[in-house]
């Protein structure tokens, strides 16, 4: 496991990046097996923007926080991501035991789609052709059908990708890759 700590608009010093490296510890803790933990921090305008991305047990862990100070921009991060890994622990051990609560631990009966069962109901399923063409063709086709993402094949590639609209309004691929 190493700890990559970059800078976009800022000078890591390295107390910032000790600081950044004494909060991640506390999560690879929860895992047997950890990857390569990124940690980027940017500052924008008057943002202090902190994003970390954990690789651990065949799961990836996202958190991105912005506030004022640095400092609280990296611990809102880290406490998002602890948040996270709680969250599929509960999953987890509420399929391999259905009765499980835990005493101190109030758990809702829905959270953000999930039912009470730990289970996701898809409502509905949609079936499509897709058609080969090129990144940016499929780019004009998802502006003209007004949506944040659009699947298609790249017949360059031969597979499956998805495009999607980033929130900066800039563009994003998703290409499919197997181990």
């Amino acid at each position: 496991m190493s700890v990559n700590v970059k800078g976009r608009n800022i000078d890591i010093t390295p107390a910032l990046k000790d600081y950044v490296e004494k909060k991640v510890v506390r999560i690879t803790k929860q895992f047997k097996t950890v990857g390569d933990i990124i940690a980027v921090l940017k500052v924008e305008k008057e943002n202090h923007i902190v994003e970390i991305t954990v690789a651990a047990s065949g799961i990836l862990l996202r958190a991105q926080e912005s506030t004022k100070d640095m400092y609280s921009s990296i611990d809102l991060a880290v406490e998002k991501i602890e948040r996270q890994i709680r969250k599929h622990k509960t999953r987890l051990m509420k399929r391999k035991y259905n009765n499980f609560t835990d005493a101190g631990t109030v758990v809702p009966d829905e959270v953000n789609g999930e039912e009470e069962n730990g289970e996701f109901e898809i409502v509905k399923n949609k079936r499509f052709v897709l058609h080969p063409m090129t990144v940016e063709e499929a780019i004009l086709q998802m502006n003209l059908l007004n949506h944040d993402f659009f699947v298609f094949y790249d017949p360059d590639i031969g597979d499956t990708n998805v495009v999607y609209r980033r929130k900066d309004g800039k563009y994003g691929l998703l290409s499919p890759e197997f181990k």
